[in-house]
């Protein structure tokens, strides 16, 4: 059964096209604002995702590399999307909150680690974790 979810309203549901095995976290300062706590989140490939509703999704480009995406009706954060040309543009980086179930998933990893408040911790560190040069090189813009 593919993972399904949406928007508080249910103005923007959708489905994804592969159920996702993990999701992880982000610490960076603009997913804590996007977010109201620490972004939990699912990635998701070009094409992974199929919208109903579509037309209330907002988008602000966030980065010269990468917009956010929320519900204009409610605004429930839905998405970070990567806009930077290169082979991941496209990507999507959806939020976990707005999975109706993330039964049968893995918190394996947390990017941002650098920039994580000291009063926060998870249970258990055998998660893979990025610090910000780290995500740069890896998904940052290349020009």
């Amino acid at each position: 059964m593919s993972k399904t979810g949406g928007c508080l309203c249910g103005a923007v549901t959708f489905e994804l096209a592969e159920d996702p095995k993990t999701y992880g976290a982000c610490h960076c300062q603009m997913c804590r604002k996007f977010s109201g706590g620490i972004e939990m989140s699912v990635q998701v490939m070009p094409g992974g995702i199929t919208w109903q509703g579509e037309d209330n999704v907002q988008t602000f480009a966030s980065s010269e590399w990468a917009e956010r995406g929320f519900c204009k009706t409610c605004g429930s954060s839905l998405l970070w999307r990567l806009t930077a040309p290169g082979p991941m543009q496209g990507m999507l980086i959806l939020s976990a909150g707005a999975l109706d179930s993330l039964d049968g998933m893995v918190f394996d990893n947390e990017v941002y680690i650098d920039h994580k408040p000291a009063s926060h911790a998870f249970a258990g560190d055998d998660r893979t974790q990025m610090t910000e040069a780290e995500v740069l090189a890896l998904y940052g813009p290349t020009e």
